[in-house]
């Protein structure tokens, strides 16, 4: 029979990795630092950096009670799994559990006594008001909460885009500042006086996609501010068009590097190349814009260019609206209506979004003004 130990420390391990490693269903839950603690963070909308560095201690602290908290519980389980007059408590303690009890009590403390250093003169010896105060004004005299404001400001406005990279990590762009979001940590660099280089790409088997690999780029962040400290961060190659509008410095990308575009952008492609090949619309009436993006003139017509097949049950119709979508808005309406499988989807057939009327690939022709 396995003793009652084995069972505490696979539960124990497996509890540890899910704490520090929360998966959707632990979030779902609010079994996370962030939700238990909530009340001691505070908003993280309100006062961005210092919830950052109460958050990291938070985190340093209990991760840090780890391996304490599995001797408390190793030794109770143990107690309990005996009789009262069988066990014994230092009595069955080995040489190497002491050497780890030692270590295991001196960890957290060793932590805490850093905490007192951080927090004893208002957190300027905190290390991420430390790589605050890099960008505040020296001229001026300025102190890191001064920078530290105008970060809080920049992350309470709407604009902003939050990308989760992965279960422990985010990446934040405002309009000035990319900000690495991590467990222990928190890395920033101002747009303004920082490179941005793509240095590698790498691709894997697995995918939530049928029969496409999801692909992830490595980005250097190099600031050029005196004591700034690079670093990297880690995309899905899907976020990168998102992180590249938000900021404004162009990311470098090397020429070894080969960024896959998302499975929609290569279908447009291909869905676009195959609309210029089709007989064209001439109209000599006025194009208002895309009703569907809005940024350009509606250059597609829905008609019925198509052959019947007489074996299948739902050919296309004609299709009796103006032109109102562009060819992209009309591509991603197209894609958006197909199954999974994306070696059907030029074969397959869609309905217009105003009318219904059904239509393929071959019906769709670019408007011409006379």
């Amino acid at each position: 029979m396995t003793h009652p130990c084995v069972f505490f420390t696979i539960f124990y391990v497996v509890l540890t990795l899910c704490v520090i490693f929360p998966t959707p269903e632990f979030k779902s839950a609010g079994l996370t630092v962030e939700t238990i603690f909530s009340k001691w963070l505070g908003n993280e909308h309100e006062l961005f950096i210092q919830y950052q560095i109460r958050r990291t201690t938070m985190n340093m602290f209990l991760h840090s009670m780890v391996p304490f908290g599995y001797v408390l519980g190793l030794e109770y389980v143990r107690a309990y799994s005996y009789a009262d007059n069988e066990y014994q408590f230092l009595a069955t303690w080995s040489l190497s559990w002491i050497i780890y009890v030692v270590f295991a009590t001196l960890i957290p403390l060793s932590v805490c006594a850093q905490f007192y250093l951080w927090f004893h003169d208002g957190l300027k010896d905190h290390p991420i008001a430390q790589k605050v105060a890099v960008y505040r004004n020296r001229n001026l005299g300025g102190s890191w909460l001064t920078v530290a404001s105008d970060i809080n400001l920049e992350y309470r406005r709407v604009d902003k885009i939050i990308i989760q990279s992965s279960s422990v990590v985010r990446v934040v762009a405002t309009d000035n500042w990319v900000i690495k979001i991590s467990p222990y940590t928190l890395d920033i660099a101002h747009q303004s006086d920082s490179a941005l280089i793509l240095s590698s790409a790498d691709v894997h088997q697995w995918s939530p996609h049928i029969n496409d690999n999801v692909q992830f780029v490595n980005i250097e962040v190099k600031p050029t501010r005196q004591h700034a400290t690079p670093f990297k961060i880690r995309l899905n190659a899907l976020d990168l068009k998102d992180l590249q509008n938000k900021i404004s410095r162009p990311i470098t990308i090397l020429e070894n590097v080969r960024v896959r575009r998302s499975l929609i952008d290569r279908f447009l492609e291909t869905f676009i190349d195959e609309v210029t090949r089709n007989p064209v619309y001439s109209t000599n009436e006025e194009l208002d814009s895309c009703i569907g993006c809005m940024q350009v003139p509606a250059n597609v017509k829905l008609r019925k260019l198509c052959m019947d097949d007489p074996g299948h049950r739902e050919n296309c119709t004609n299709c009796l609206c103006r032109p109102m979508w562009c060819v992209n808005c009309m591509g991603r309406w197209f894609a958006s209506r197909q199954e999974k499988e994306p070696s059907t989807w030029l074969s397959s057939k869609c309905s217009c979004p105003l009318c219904r009327s059904r239509f393929c690939i071959l019906d769709v022709s670019a408007v011409v003004r006379r």
